[in-house]
């Protein structure tokens, strides 16, 4: 029998029955006043910065290919990370966090390096082992900063997952201001944001309290590597804390938090558990990450007008403020869940593929007037994308027997990595294939765009 989140122990989901904004407001202020400040500010710091890379460099894909299909930016941007969160829990606990965390940001930096002072006439292959080199840096942090809140409390998570939540609006926001009302060049701009990473730096040896780290954490943790600092348990994370993750703009945020949980039980009765999420949870989220990212990568680069009718004065400016636009109505989205919950997850994801039709029959026979028309359509992407996401998780915490609910959060956020690599493929085809339909009939703005 399914039991109730407040009959469990877990903070009731926004929007329950049992929820209460006296209870929040109350359980919220007691949490509040036993948290380290230091431990908050530092664990956000690190899920802003480890995210905010991420999403830079999609906001920058079509500066840093040009005409090129945006999918290959996607992929090389994705699945780095993705094979780094697979492999390197068997390994990496053996490295301590104070060598990690430098190598994440000379990774991190050094590819952001890459891809700014590669000149233009190079070949784009070099930029993209750049964006290979920031992306294992972030699957690889996002990995450590997870395993590190074991050692801080539930809060650290909570941080973490604020920090990620913000991510998102503050790479696209930042990307577009320097770019656009600054002025900054595409090469300026991208060295800027390679310096960001040395934040973390600043956090783990300014900010953070590492005597957590040395003496095993605020609980003693059986097991310690050769400098004391902890080996990565997930085991005591509890579901509603972890579930803070979700607002993360990254694919798979969530799932390292339960990747111990996963590993447990037979594996015929895990692929069982698995086969009974797929359709009422895995397949709209499937459905809904192939369309948003297919829209991104594939169908935005095409979505163009002349300049004369646009708020622009080139054609390179629409692209990463169509980014914005879906940043900040998926940011809004997966903070919404006080407020509004989504019970029937196929209507959502069914718009969303909706979404895709319009604007792919828009980029084919150009029949929306007005930019600003898409510029809605865009923002309404963003707000069903992250309503399906948060609120797919939300009803997994509500519906799924308490004993697998760990495993059905982990397994269901493979549907967000997946749609995101499937959805790459797609939309390198997709653009190619639309901006020679434009071509052929005398709009040419797509090859107008240069590489930045």
């Amino acid at each position: 029998m399914n039991r109730s989140p407040s009959a469990s122990g877990l903070l009731p989901m926004p929007g329950a029955p049992s929820s209460s904004w006296a209870l929040y407001r109350a359980r919220l202020e007691n949490i509040l006043k036993s948290a380290d400040t230091s431990v908050l500010v530092a664990f956000w710091l690190f899920g802003l910065i480890n995210n905010v890379i991420y999403v830079i460099i999609l906001s920058a894909a079509q500066d840093l290919v040009g005409s090129t299909p945006k999918g290959i930016v996607l992929l090389a941007d994705v699945m780095p990370s993705f094979l780094t969160k697979l492999v390197a829990p068997y390994f990496i606990h053996r490295i301590p966090y104070s060598s990690r965390i430098p190598i994440f940001v000379a990774l991190s930096s050094a590819g952001m390096f890459l891809v700014a002072f590669t000149p233009p006439e190079k070949s784009i292959a070099v930029k993209l082992v750049g964006v290979v080199l920031a992306s294992l840096s972030s699957g690889g942090g996002e990995l450590s900063f997870l395993g590190m809140t074991h050692y801080y409390g539930h809060m650290s998570l909570a941080a973490w997952g604020s920090g990620t939540g913000g991510a998102g609006l503050v790479g696209s926001g930042l990307y577009v201001l320097m770019t656009g009302a600054m002025g900054l060049s595409v090469k300026t701009s991208l060295v800027v944001s390679g310096l960001l990473p040395g934040v973390m730096l600043v956090a783990f040896f300014g900010v953070l309290p590492r005597g957590a780290l040395r003496e095993g954490g605020y609980e003693a943790v059986p097991g310690t590597d050769a400098e004391g600092e902890g080996v990565e348990r997930f085991d005591d994370v509890p579901v509603d804390a972890a579930a803070e993750s979700l607002l993360a703009p990254g694919p798979g945020v969530a799932s390292t938090a339960y990747s111990t949980h996963a590993r447990k039980g037979s594996f015929a009765a895990n692929l069982r558990r698995a086969r009974s999420l797929f359709v009422p949870y895995m397949l709209p989220l499937l459905l809904v990450y192939i369309a948003e990212y297919t829209i991104n990568q594939g169908v935005a680069p095409t979505l163009l007008f002349p300049l004369e009718r646009s708020p622009f004065s080139e054609f390179r400016a629409f692209y990463p403020f169509y980014g914005f636009l879906y940043q900040l109505g998926v940011f809004i989205a997966r903070s919404s869940t006080p407020f509004v919950r989504i019970h029937h997850l196929y209507l959502p994801s069914l718009l969303q593929v909706a979404n895709l039709v319009l604007l792919t029959l828009h980029a084919l026979f150009d029949f929306i007037p007005s930019v600003y028309l898409v510029f809605v359509v865009i923002f309404w992407e963003g707000l069903l994308g992250g309503a399906v996401y948060v609120n797919t998780f939300a009803e997994i915490m509500e519906n799924v027997r308490i004993e697998d609910r760990e495993f059905s959060l982990g397994a269901t956020s493979v549907s967000d990595s997946g749609g995101i690599s499937i959805a790459g493929f797609l939309g390198m085809a997709m653009e190619v294939w639309l901006c020679d339909w434009q071509v052929q009939r005398g709009r040419d703005w797509c090859r107008r765009i240069k590489v930045g």
